[in-house]
């Protein structure tokens, strides 16, 4: 096995390859002006390549994977993984105005067909319950940050209620609560666009509380700091959030802790400030298990 490291995900893919026993090289890639990339994989290769790369800003990475899978394939690889802490496009499930693309189906079926594994953590799946729905070929491995987002909680903050932001979240949430101990309650959302959400809280007891705000992404931050707002309202004594993938930008950050939220946690599936949980031990765990 070869794990083979993306430049701009190299560092988790050395710590992947640490933990498996296994050698890690780094793909060279190179952005010519005009947006073409040029990608060279590294020779010569073994039967079994490890392609460890997250795919937030995902557009020229799908490119560059095409690229790399084929030649991979043509100099003697015959398994082919990808390790993908965040999987893109997979928010847009169902055709909501004719003439859209179903991103979600499409881009998981150009995955299955480049690799023999899709590993991936907590996928923004909505309207399908399973990661075999959204990439048909293949194996997809789907993998959870559950536990070690609950051991963080609960060293954290031991007594904290948590709150999923509807419905769709409840499963997840509830399985966070289970691995701490915690008590766990969902709200109701209702988004009209990219930045205008409704939330409404559940009725549960927050007076005093601390309160630690679930979700799978964040990326605007409308549904976190709307509801961190109506729970300081309510009496809530801090409010945080925890969330796998964070995707939010620096002034979104900023508007979140203005609107309520004391801390803001994520692993580290995308690189960003808050990063606090090591994805590294759960995906190499998964990788060993596919030998």
């Amino acid at each position: 096995m070869l794990i083979l490291a993306c430049p701009d995900y190299a560092g988790h893919a050395t710590r992947i390859a640490e933990l498996l026993g296994a050698p890690c090289r780094l793909l060279d890639i190179h952005r010519f002006p005009d947006g073409e990339s040029r990608v060279q994989v590294p020779l010569p290769l073994p039967a079994h390549v490890v392609f460890v790369r997250t795919l937030h800003q995902p557009n020229a990475k799908l490119v560059e994977l095409l690229l790399a899978a084929a030649t991979a394939r043509r100099h003697g690889a015959r398994r082919l993984t990808l390790v993908a802490p965040y999987l893109c496009y997979m928010r847009q499930d169902i055709e909501f105005t004719p003439g859209e693309a179903v991103s979600q189906g499409i881009v998981g079926d150009f995955l299955g067909g480049l690799f023999d594994d899709v590993l991936t953590v907590d996928p923004h799946l909505h309207r399908i319950d399973r990661l075999e729905e959204a990439i048909p070929r293949g194996n997809p491995v789907t993998l959870s940050a559950a536990v070690p987002l609950a051991r963080l909680i609960t060293a954290r903050w031991p007594e904290a209620l948590l709150i999923g932001p509807d419905g769709e979240s409840e499963q997840w949430v509830a399985n966070i609560a289970a691995a701490g101990g915690l008590e766990c309650a969902i709200s109701h959302k209702v988004r009209h666009g990219d930045r205008d959400v409704c939330v409404s809280l559940p009725q549960a007891r927050l007076d005093g509380r601390t309160v630690v705000l679930i979700d799978d992404i964040a990326s605007t931050g409308r549904t976190l700091a709307e509801a961190a707002m109506q729970l300081k309202a309510r009496g809530a004594r801090a409010v945080h959030a925890a969330v796998t993938h964070a995707l939010i930008d620096a002034d979104s950050l900023a508007a979140l802790h203005a609107a309520g939220v004391d801390t803001f946690l994520s692993s580290n599936s995308v690189p960003h400030p808050s990063n606090a949980i090591e994805l590294e031990p759960l995906l190499a765990e998964a990788v060993r298990a596919l030998a």
